[in-house]
Formats: structure tokens, C-alpha cells, sequence
């Protein structure tokens, strides 16, 4: 651990983030031992995934861009305001450019520009959407711990980190075992599910790469990340735990659940 201190932020958050990447690919690990994953449970898995997201979006991002607005002697809320939507409009904006296809949906209803990749490329893209955040938030936060204000702290970091990786191991079984179901074997729906988490690494290193450079923009890129990943949350994580009616109350006790233990990992450990 005292190795990991030491080292500069840049590598802290590729470190952090590979072991996000790592808890992809367990999930996606799934299709080794079994066939398929009970509705329920997947359900229930999305909407724990939603609500350490969501924790996270506050606790890890929001909160301490807006002391560290503060700090730097600007308008907390007008820095707030700015950054938070500009991360929602650049998810917007990805989302309709980047074709992918949400799991459990047929190829008519894929999203972005046109395109004749195959199903299970598009359904690799989908989760590495929304990756990217999710790699960009811990970058900036560790990025922003280098600046030693007093609002963003390293083990902040660190349960942001953690938690972006307990979320993700349901989102590496939600890319493998559709891919199984279609006929892939167990290698390649291995490959392709946990492949969606390596985009985590590098999102991860240019945000901390970038805030480095540009302090003075830290509140903003805090803010920015929370903003991308509640668009995640509203836009995908949430209409995909509760497509099935009957789930609905469980998906929402699970939801809770997921943002209690964020919010315990952030207060514990920041």
C-alpha cells in the first residue's frame, strides 16, 4: 500500500483501473460455469451497479468538485452547473455517434450511426460506452487527490475506484452470456465481455493526465465525470434492471443497497 502512495497519480489511477478491468472480466468469467443468470439476479446486479453510481457521483465527484470550487475561489454552484451537464450533453453526444446495442434488445433497435457490425460487436460497445465515465472519473480523482486541496482526498480515490469495480463485474456477465445464448463459445464470450472493461485504463490516464495539466479546471472535471455516469445511470442502468415489472421492488431495494455501500466505502475510506 505504501508502494502504491508513492507512486505519481497517473500510474495510481492505471493501477486502480486495471483492477476495475480485472472485475470485468470475473464477471464475464461467468460462462465458464454456468449456462445462463437468473433474471432476477442480473436485475438485481444492474440495479446495485446504478446505486454505486449513483453514491459515487456525489460522494467521490460532485461533492468535492464543489468545495474544490470553493477553494479556488470560484462560484461553487455556476462550476457545478457547468461541468455536471457538459458530462451529460458529451454522453449524449457519444451515444449518438457511437453505434452500439443495449443486451436484450433486438438489431433494430440499435443506437448511433449506421453500421454493419455484427451484434456482438455492437453489444461490446454498449458497455464500453459507458465504461469510459467510469475510467474517466477515477483518473480525475486521483488527479485531483495530486493537488492536495483538502476536498479530494487519495483513499476518496481509492473507494471510488473499488466501487467502480464491484459495479463492474455485473456488466462483464451482462456482455457474456448473450453472447454465449447466440452460439459464441465460451473463450470468445470470455474475451469480448471483459474486453468492454479495457477502455477503463485509458480513459483513466488522460483524465488524470489532463487535470494535472489544468488544475485550475478540477471542480469542473469532477463535476463533469459525476454528470457522464448519471447519464449512464438514467439512460441505460436503470431501463435495463427494470424491464421486467414483476423485478421492480427488488431492483429498487438492490439500488439502494448498491449507493449504501458507495456512500460507506467513500465516508470509511475518504
Amino acid at each position: 500500500m505504501t508502494a502504491f502512495i508513492q507512486q505519481h497519480p497517473v500510474i495510481q489511477a492505471f493501477t486502480a483501473t486495471l483492477f476495475t478491468w480485472a472485475v470485468t472480466a470475473a464477471g464475464a468469467a461467468l460462462v465458464f460455469f454456468i449456462k445462463t443468470v437468473n433474471d432476477r439476479f442480473m436485475d438485481s446486479m444492474l440495479g446495485c451497479a446504478a446505486g454505486v453510481m449513483i453514491a459515487a457521483s456525489f460522494w467521490s465527484l460532485l461533492a468535492p468538485g464543489i468545495a474544490m470550487a470553493e477553494q479556488l475561489g470560484q462560484t461553487p454552484w455556476l462550476s457545478a452547473a457547468i461541468g455536471f451537464m457538459a458530462g451529460g450533453l458529451f454522453m449524449r453526444l457519444t451515444d449518438r455517434l457511437l453505434p452500439h446495442l443495449h443486451p436484450g434488445l433486438e438489431m433494430e433497435k440499435k443506437e448511433g450511426i449506421r453500421t454493419s457490425l455484427q451484434r456482438s460487436t455492437l453489444l461490446v460497445l454498449a458497455i464500453t460506452l459507458h465504461n469510459i465515465p467510469e475510467g474517466l472519473a477515477v483518473g480525475v480523482a486521483f488527479g485531483a487527490a495530486a493537488a492536495h486541496l483538502p476536498s479530494a482526498t487519495l483513499g476518496g480515490a481509492v473507494a471510488l475506484a473499488v466501487g467502480i469495480g464491484l459495479q463492474n463485474f455485473p456488466e462483464g456477465t451482462a456482455v457474456a452470456m448473450p453472447l454465449r445464448r447466440e452460439g459464441l463459445s465460451q473463450w470468445k464470450s470470455f474475451f469480448l465481455g471483459q474486453l468492454s472493461g479495457a477502455v477503463e485504463p485509458v480513459a483513466a490516464v488522460f483524465g488524470a493526465l489532463f487535470v494535472l495539466r489544468m488544475q485550475n479546471i478540477l471542480p469542473y472535471a469532477l463535476c463533469f465525470a459525476a454528470g457522464a455516469m448519471i447519464f449512464v445511470v438514467v439512460e441505460e442502468l436503470i431501463p435495463e434492471s427494470q424491464r421486467q415489472q414483476e423485478n421492480i421492488d427488488l431492483v429498487t431495494i438492490a439500488t439502494m443497497s448498491g449507493f449504501t455501500v458507495m456512500m460507506i466505502l467513500d465516508i470509511a475510506l475518504g
